[in-house]
């Protein structure tokens, strides 16, 4: 399975994706430090996500036209001068300009989540369950190393504290530049389109098709629901309920180390029992994390909770994405991720932007009730499109006279 591309992908994918985790734990407090109104202060991880949603369809396009290795490097340059931007606006402690810097994060982060594609279109079909689990695993390495530097450098500017954190970023989220010199976009198990007249289907035909809108369902509300909690908690834990911050930092550490490390077996699972049951085992995790917010905000109950919160993610994430790839045509898939992309991270977009708001609004507990209509939608477009094959399957020939 693995190869060249494959390898500087995962590498690409380690240092790249840092700029998530280091701004989803840092913004909110950050946020809080630079404004006065509470509720806002989730509006710098927030903006990280609308960024990242507005630009998923513009990624698709540019890799359409110029290729992936071309758009990656550009997004890596945009990144490490956005996470410069961030670090300029905390030293003048300039609140609306750490947001700016934020989405442009985001813009950049639109073309990192393209990484699994690329894994995907790097090997055979059979593999493909199996790729994405392993660029979703470098994660992990995303999560231990952002962080850990950010906290490391956060006092390299003396009297400006997490300055240096995002210098640290810059450096780091410039590192692909030189690994993707290296990747080369034709690799042996990518699928060469001839050049021929092809009959793509439309947004609504590519929905129509129970499968594709089963994978896209599944990633938005899965996004949507950890998006919702996560971005909530650490301004839960450190402002709400007085957690410090070397707790905070683990409990986000933890959450998303439990995202990524269950890619370690996510891709087989899916091959031994299919996508739909990996599905409703990740629904599963999900209820059991809204349980627990029905006990005492505890250290011990906010990681657990935020485990089980990541191991769903991961479940629903990695299964609707390798569902995805194998429910559209070969010409189609820029349009195809393009349309994935936008709903799913407008979803994500939506539960960021309205996590500060509602936590300071309703609390932890309400927060997490509201997650369940969105897993029974997940519930419900998987069941429909597993009768739809059931019923296509036993459907009878009939034969005109």
């Amino acid at each position: 399975m693995y190869n060249k591309n494959l390898i500087l992908i995962i590498i690409a994918q380690i240092f790249g994706f840092t700029a998530a985790p280091v701004t989803i734990f840092l913004s909110g407090i950050i946020g809080s430090t630079l404004t006065p109104i509470v509720s806002l202060s989730t509006l710098p991880t927030a903006m990280m996500v609308v960024g990242l949603a507005s630009s998923t369809m513009i990624a698709s396009k540019i890799m359409s036209i110029i290729g992936r290795q071309k758009g990656f490097i550009i997004a890596a340059i945009y990144t490490s001068f956005s996470a410069l931007l961030a670090a300029l606006s905390i030293y003048i402690g300039e609140f609306s300009l750490y947001c700016l810097a934020c989405f442009a994060i985001g813009n950049g982060l639109a073309f990192t989540h393209q990484y699994r594609f690329a894994a995907a279109e790097s090997v055979k079909k059979e593999m493909i369950p199996r790729a994405i689990s392993v660029i979703m695993l470098a994660g992990i390495g995303s999560a231990l190393l952002g962080p850990n530097i950010a906290i490391y450098a956060q006092d390299l500017i003396p009297e400006h504290t997490f300055v240096g954190s995002y210098i640290a970023l810059s450096f780091l989220t410039s590192i692909p530049i030189l690994v993707l010199l290296f990747y080369r976009q034709d690799s042996p198990g990518q699928v060469i389109v001839e050049k021929k007249v092809v009959i793509v289907r439309t947004y609504s035909e590519l929905l129509r098709s129970h499968r594709f809108s089963q994978a896209i369902v599944s990633a938005a509300m899965s996004y949507a629901i950890m998006s919702f909690l996560m971005t909530a908690t650490p301004l839960s834990m450190h402002h709400h309920h007085g957690f410090s911050l070397d707790s905070t930092k683990f409990v986000i550490q933890a959450h998303i180390i439990a995202m990524f490390l269950p890619s370690l077996f996510t891709g087989r699972l899916i091959k031994k029992y299919g996508h739909s049951r990996i599905i409703y085992t990740g629904i599963l995790f999900f209820f059991l994390t809204i349980c627990l917010s029905y006990y005492e905000n505890t250290y011990f109950n906010y990681l657990i909770a935020l485990i089980f919160l990541g191991i769903g993610w991961n479940f629903l994430f990695i299964t609707s994405t390798s569902l995805l790839v194998i429910s559209y045509k070969a010409e189609e898939k820029f349009k195809a991720q393009g349309f994935n992309e936008i709903l799913v991270f407008s979803m994500q977009a939506v539960a960021s932007l309205s996590a500060g708001f509602m936590l300071t609004l309703a609390g932890w507990e309400i927060m997490n009730n509201i997650c369940i209509p969105l897993g029974l939608l997940v519930i419900f477009m998987t069941l429909r499109a597993d009768l739809y094959d059931k019923k296509k399957i036993h459907q009878p020939n009939i034969r005109r006279v």
